[in-house]
């Protein structure tokens, strides 16, 4: 009999890693690190609960760190088999993977300078070193092909929209069918495809990052001009911390759809973040897994002056005339935004604008929350900037999108496990399951353990 347990992603967004096990066979769905509150944090410091030597695979339903970020530190602590996933994953992982190890040595590197760690010294979790080798481990599939797993397990993937490279991931095992949700993207997005139906399952592992929410559906466009054309004319600037991949580059798309209607005016866009520049490049590369149209594509991303050098940087947040900056991390985790931050949130002519979801802990989550000052490389950053959202730019699908692609299936599975939620999103969502569907639900606990 196979079963599953929520290694992570199970009561938060953030750490996604869901173990299937039938027999001596052990497939990691996601691998994921922990972000936000400081016990969450440190969970990404905790060995497993099952030994990284005895996981056989590894599938990936996307790049972001949320549910990559922790593969480094699974090879370190063992793991030796195959990370599949599509395409263009395995080279989104490869700028995502990367730049977390560099900007984890740096901090070690700034904490131990500066004197601020309580860990004498401080360690990263993992170096760039690290991420090259698990690299290795990653085996690269196309979408639609039915794939064979470790233990005679087998794998297809379909788009889930989200980011380049997003997919769900439909497995086949002891029996078995069990599809996993990975992120899904919005419906009808200007850059990425809809996520696609999945016609059956006997399990559906979904998450519910906006479980209980619906995004506004009025003009983002529009709303983005308003919130820019306000800030400029107070003489100030707008900071957008933003995800590297994905909403990066759909903001400079919006930014390019503003400007054609003359709602930009003449002010300059800086893309800040060199991690987002090369993503940029992907979408080159990866043509065939997004709507933009080459011509489009070129003139929306020559649009932008794009900054790699940290003197660049620099000089950018000491200018102070009127502009957008986009710079990562999208929940101002870490990353060049934060010297942003620094320079601009103490002026109230100045907006830092969010356009993804903030997990609790962040500082971007402190921030809609009313926060007065946040603290940054050991120092506290008085606010007085305007902090404003637009939740209708992000990239994930609300609850209506959800139910959406949930009533795909054609008949009904046994069971939904909803995870990657904050508790309330996932309770909201299972019971809309509920109610809506009349399906059975149920929102796993960390280390719970289902048999299927």
């Amino acid at each position: 009999m196979a079963s599953l347990t929520s290694l992570g992603g199970a009561g938060t967004v953030t750490g996604s890693k869901h173990l299937l096990t039938h027999g001596n066979t052990r497939i990691l769905v996601d691998c994921g690190l922990f972000q936000g509150f400081k016990n969450l944090r440190e969970l990404n410091w905790q060995r497993l609960e099952v030994d990284p030597a005895q996981i056989d695979a590894v599938v990936l339903t996307h790049a972001h760190l949320d549910h990559c970020g922790y593969l480094p530190r699974l090879m370190l602590d063992g793991f030796k088999g195959k990370v599949f996933c599509t395409h263009a994953t395995r080279d989104v992982a490869e700028l995502i993977l990367l730049d977390s190890a560099w900007l984890q040595e740096k901090d070690a590197e700034f904490a131990n300078r500066k004197g601020f760690s309580k860990h004498k010294p401080a360690m990263p979790l993992y170096r760039v070193r690290d991420a090259e080798r698990v690299l290795r481990q990653f085996h690269p599939v196309p979408l639609h092909r039915d794939v064979e797993l470790p233990g005679g397990a087998r794998l297809l993937l379909r788009r889930a929209g989200h980011i380049l490279g997003a997919s769900t991931a439909q497995i086949d095992i002891g029996g078995v069918r069990i599809v996993f949700s990975g992120d899904l993207g919005r419906y009808d997005d200007p850059v990425m495809y809809d996520p696609e139906p999945v016609p059956e399952a006997d399990y559906v592992v979904t998450e519910s990052t906006y479980g209980n929410r619906r995004h506004d559906r009025g003009d983002a466009v529009e709303a983005l001009g308003k919130i820019i054309n306000r800030t400029v004319l107070r003489g100030g600037t707008v900071v957008i911390p933003a995800f590297a991949v994905g909403r990066a580059q759909s903001l400079i798309h919006d930014l390019w759809l503003l400007r054609q209607s003359g709602g930009l005016r003449n002010v300059p866009v800086y893309l800040d973040s060199p991690m987002a520049t090369n993503a940029t490049a992907l979408l080159h590369k990866h043509h065939q897994d997004h709507r933009l149209a080459s011509h489009d594509f070129e003139s929306a991303f020559a649009d932008v002056t794009y900054v790699r050098e940290v003197e660049e940087s620099k000089a950018l947040s000491a200018n102070r005339y009127p502009k957008v900056i986009i710079s990562a991390s999208g929940m101002a985790t870490g990353g060049r935004v934060l010297h942003h931050i620094a320079a601009f949130a103490p002026d109230h002519r100045n907006t830092l604008l969010f356009s993804g979801f903030q997990a609790a802990g962040t500082r971007g989550r402190k921030l809609l929350e009313g926060a007065r000052e946040v603290k940054a490389y050991g120092q506290w950053i008085p606010v007085n900037a305007e902090v404003t959202e637009l939740p209708m730019l992000s990239a994930h699908a609300d609850s209506d999108e959800l139910l959406h692609w949930l009533s795909g299936f054609q008949q009904p599975p046994k069971r939904v496990f909803i995870v990657h939620g904050e508790p309330e999103a996932s309770e909201a969502l299972r019971e809309r399951v509920k109610r809506e569907l009349n399906w059975s639900a149920s929102v796993p606990l960390q280390g719970q353990v289902f048999e299927l």
